[in-house]
């Protein structure tokens, strides 16, 4: 059986981010098994995959300790609105299905039987402020899923019911087929890919970074509010490429080509995806012993997790991973396994089963 879903997301999908990731890898995995999927969602620019429905411009809008590009102006609501009732899917499916925006929109109308998908983790104000209205409101979601434990704690804490536990997903072959980048200089190097941000810990790797007295280079990716400040802080080192914004074939061709990728987070992670993908690239990973990186990484084992804001076992952490390559070889090994266990295509199939006892 196959099914025309429409795929909601409330995030810009021109703009780069766990969600929208998640959004689109899954509508590529449903495309690939048979299934007519249209994802709509704010866009800022041209959509970035053809099966992409724009709803119109994201604004800035703080969110979970950073700024989320939603949409919740009246015309992205009315484009949301007619969108799905015109094209009459045989289920809807929302990521953060309480966001302001298409996705409530969405859950409101109920146009479709309906999934939900919570990713949030940590604190959330509106689920506290308007508890007793969203817990009216997420009734009207036919099946709910949430992609951690963290997130489960959260959604489930606040508002109650009933939830599906199932994984982010990874597209592993995919990424595993992309050709490495190759510095020039042949250096190792230590690839940081993430918003500038004080929860993203960039702060802390450059810190640790500096006290490193390694012939190396750090690949820093991404922009943020806090990029203009560190980079004054620390541009006098010329070991750190500065990278801005990466498009997704840029960024898996360094995460493939990286000697270790390290994500040295704060708070505000309810699952490691980033961390998957890059043992599915077949890079050895360093990252924060946060609990939602701990949802896929194991210490020891498929990576090297330090305690969140030391820069000083960060440093450590990274000097033991590049000069061991013995150690460095057995945490790829591992994190090919654990990759295999988030593979997209196995998400699909959780997915469309769900579809499939809803639609009945």
């Amino acid at each position: 059986m196959t099914f025309r879903v429409g795929m909601v997301c409330p995030y810009s999908l021109s703009i780069p981010g766990g969600v929208q990731a998640q959004v689109l890898g899954l509508a590529r995995e449903l495309r690939r098994g048979g299934h007519e999927v249209r994802v709509l969602g704010p866009c800022d620019g041209p959509p970035p995959e053809p099966f992409v429905t724009p709803l119109g411009d994201s604004l800035p809008t703080a969110a979970n300790g950073s700024v989320a590009p939603l949409a919740p102006d009246p015309a992205a609501v009315l484009r949301t609105v007619r969108v799905l009732r015109d094209e009459r899917f045989d289920v809807v499916h929302v990521h953060e299905p309480l966001a302001p925006g298409p996705a409530i929109t969405t859950v409101t109308l109920h146009s479709a039987p309906t999934v939900g998908t919570f990713h949030a983790a940590g604190a959330s104000a509106s689920y506290r402020v308007f508890g007793p209205m969203l817990r009216r409101l997420i009734e009207r979601i036919d099946r709910k899923v949430v992609v951690s434990k963290d997130a489960l704690a959260l959604v489930q804490g606040h508002l109650g019911g009933d939830y599906d536990l199932l994984f982010n997903g990874v597209e592993t072959s995919e990424i595993a087929g992309v050709s490495p980048y190759r510095s020039d200089s042949g250096r190792p190097s230590v690839f940081f890919l993430g918003r500038h941000e004080e929860r993203k810990g960039l702060g802390v790797l450059l810190a640790a970074f500096a006290g490193l007295d390694l012939d190396l280079e750090l690949w820093v990716a991404g922009e943020g509010p806090d990029t203009h400040r560190l980079r004054a802080a620390y541009g006098d080192d010329r070991r750190i490429l500065w990278l801005g914004r990466l498009d997704e074939a840029d960024k898996l061709a360094r995460m493939r080509g990286a000697t270790v990728f390290c994500a040295p987070s704060l708070h505000g992670e309810s699952f490691g995806v980033v961390l998957i993908e890059a043992m599915a690239a077949g890079t050895p990973v360093v990252a924060s012993a946060l609990d939602g990186y701990r949802n896929v990484a194991t210490d020891g084992l498929d990576a090297v997790l330090v305690p969140p804001g030391d820069a000083s076992a960060l440093g450590d952490a990274l000097r033991r991973v590049i000069s061991d390559r013995h150690l460095a070889d057995r945490l790829v090994t591992a994190g090919h396994r654990r990759a295999d266990h988030f593979a997209m295509a196995r998400l699909a199939d959780e997915y469309v089963a769900r579809y499939a006892e809803i639609a009945r």
